[in-house]
């Protein structure tokens, strides 16, 4: 019997493949109705590990026109389970082809976030300039939960195109949307961390006539770098990011205007203690 919990074993992917089997067998044969209904039946598990796996088992299945509309219609299906299996059935269809990947992410990010997240996360690795133009359009949405799943995992391309990251965050640096100011924490971080001399000049220019909410926001995500330096172990804590940390902080201070001054007086508190 599958387990409710945990990674699969050889003997629970030996039976998730043979059910997965029986569901297609049922479905393109013409025996829509119970092979839905066994589908449903393992689908509902909460078992993350299940779902992923029987969406890709189902999606490298021959035959796939009968699966393809039953898969498309549990996408919006009631139970979480059910739609996040559909989620990872397209996936695994259509990760070579991300354009239509993403028309899927508009019907679930919403009412499946979690494995929403977790797609965005793979295409911003393998397909960042198709994101690019994607998530331009993502983060113009009046929905504040898609515009925050938008930043997921677009840490993958701070190292190769921190300019745009920065770009990026500037056109929602004032949301006022606490999901999206963590998203923005969070991304800001990792482009400081590993490219700061290209990232402190973009916070330099935000701080300027800032309101609360931005001002806020920058300063929760420099706290936090300015942590990581003060932590005693050197993890992840390369030489020019402790260094370019510490001069921009320095600088700050005593900066002519009063807010980067004061952010930088506060930061240099942290810095001593």
């Amino acid at each position: 019997m599958l387990k409710s919990m945990g990674i699969l074993e050889r003997e629970d992917l030996k039976e998730l493949k043979e059910i997965a089997n029986s569901v297609m067998e049922k479905i393109e044969n013409g025996d829509k109705e119970a092979g839905e209904k066994q589908l449903i039946k393992i689908a509902k598990t909460p078992n993350y590990f299940i779902r992923e796996e029987l969406g890709r088992l189902l999606a490298i299945y021959p035959k796939q026109k009968k699966m393809h509309y039953t898969m498309k219609k549990f996408l919006t299906h009631k139970y979480y389970g059910v739609r996040a299996t559909a989620i990872f059935y397209f996936y695994n269809r259509y990760i070579s082809t991300p354009e239509k990947l993403i028309k899927i992410l508009e019907i679930t990010y919403k009412e499946t976030p979690w494995e929403t997240e977790s797609v965005i996360f793979e295409l911003w690795k393998r397909h960042s300039e198709v994101m690019k133009v994607e998530m331009l359009k993502w983060i113009e949405s009046e929905d504040s939960q898609k515009r925050a799943i938008s930043f997921h995992g677009m840490e993958n391309i701070a190292n190769k195109d921190p300019f745009y990251i920065l770009d990026f965050i500037g056109k929602v640096i004032d949301d006022e949307t606490t999901d999206v100011q963590k998203k923005i924490t969070h991304v800001l971080t990792q482009v400081a961390r590993s490219k700061p001399a290209e990232c402190y000049p973009y916070i330099r220019e935000w701080l300027l006539n800032s309101n609360d909410i931005r001002y806020k926001t920058i300063w929760i995500s420099m706290k936090k770098l300015t942590n990581i330096i003060t932590q005693k172990s050197r993890r992840e804590k390369s030489h020019e990011f402790v260094l370019l940390t510490q001069r921009t902080i320095n600088d700050w201070k005593d900066d002519s205007d009063k807010t980067v001054a004061a952010i930088g007086k506060g930061l240099a508190k942290l810095l001593r203690r």
